[in-house]
């Protein structure tokens, strides 16, 4: 059949390149979506094959950047919040409710009181830091060192 890789198209893009039987052809649906196959020659094909692939470029530039203009504050932070878990949280995550508080009053007092106010009482690390007059820099390294700790704890 053919010898290209099916690609991301543009929903612009009307038609398909493929290789049949060392016959370069495009393949595409007219108005009534019936398909039509026309053969090309190689040059035709090449340069057809050069627009798709100049496309996809731009495709993939409008993902990787253009996007991320268009994202809020809001999107981002929930985006960072919500990351996947790793073994280590899931164990956190899977602990009774009363495990989870055994361990966290089992914590030194500036992290027990920055994991409750991040995690229950829903605040940014900014917010803390401001809060404590510290910088969002050692809350996050608390707040990390606090999750190591309650790994450890719940492990056990």
């Amino acid at each position: 059949m053919s010898d290209r890789p099916k690609r991301r198209k543009s929903n612009d893009n009307p038609y398909t390149l493929q290789i049949i039987n060392n016959t370069y052809v495009v393949i595409f649906k007219d108005n009534t979506y019936k398909d039509h196959i026309v053969e090309v020659s190689e040059d035709v094909f090449n340069a057809m094959n050069s627009f798709e692939l100049d496309d996809i470029k731009e495709l993939n530039e409008f993902d990787r950047h253009i996007e991320h203009s268009f994202l809020l504050d809001e999107k981002l932070y929930t985006r960072a919040k919500n990351k996947p878990l790793d073994l280590e949280d899931e164990i956190i995550r899977k602990s009774s409710f009363e495990d989870l508080k055994r361990a966290i009053d089992t914590l030194p007092e500036i992290q027990r009181r920055r994991i409750k106010k991040y995690y229950f009482e829903d605040k940014t690390e900014k917010e803390i830091a401001d809060e404590e007059n510290a910088s969002q820099q050692s809350v996050h390294i608390i707040l990390c060192r606090a999750l190591d700790n309650l790994k450890k704890i719940l492990k056990n």
